[in-house]
């Protein structure tokens, strides 16, 4: 039974290691089929919302690329962890209150346990995303290797999942990449 939300068509959930580029995925999808039609929804949303709270923190620096947010990335991933030892659908079933959109893009699945909730949740309306670049691409992108964060399981708890549905290569070849999207979204489309 779906907790909340709306009764989504399509539920994509989309993983891949730090700059690999998930979210420019999923926003370049959102932005061509709509926001009316397609919702980005982000599991790190609620993490790092909690997590300022608790800890005097600026939420809005938390949401982007800065240096704000990779000083406290660590202690986040912790403080998340633990979260999820206790309960292992809480952010997920935050994500989802209110969604009205019949298309969910989930830009940041980091665990099988994300995947298994969205299984039990939605059923056959979910699929995985893997969203795959080279480190040469990401290094490009700003990615640098960081103990405690790029071999902590928010990182690495999906590299031996295997059974993706989707697999997006954006090792930096523009035209490749926008071939890939392109039958991603006339899947999307038969959904609908």
């Amino acid at each position: 039974m779906a907790p909340l939300g709306g009764a989504p068509r399509l539920v994509l959930l989309f993983s891949g290691k730090r700059k690999s580029g998930k979210d420019f995925v999923t926003e370049a999808l959102q932005s061509r089929l709509g926001a009316d039609v397609c919702a980005v929804l982000r599991l790190s949303g609620p993490l790092k919302e909690q997590y300022a709270q608790e800890h005097g923190l600026n939420f809005q620096k938390l949401l982007d690329a800065s240096t704000y947010k990779e000083a406290y990335r660590r202690d986040m991933i912790r403080w998340g962890e633990e979260k999820r030892q206790a309960d292992p659908g809480f952010f997920c079933r935050k994500i989802v209150e209110g969604v009205s959109q019949p298309i969910w893009l989930v830009s940041d699945t980091r665990r099988v346990s994300d995947i298994q909730w969205f299984w039990e949740a939605y059923g056959a309306v979910t699929q995985t995303v893997r969203v795959v670049a080279l480190e040469q691409s990401r290094r490009q992108r700003g990615w640098v290797f960081t103990p405690g964060v790029d071999d902590a399981e928010s990182e690495c708890g999906l590299d031996n999942f295997g059974g993706f549905d989707w697999v997006i290569e954006n090792h930096g070849d523009a035209r490749h990449l926008e071939e890939q999207l392109q039958s991603l979204i006339e899947f999307i489309r038969s959904r609908l």
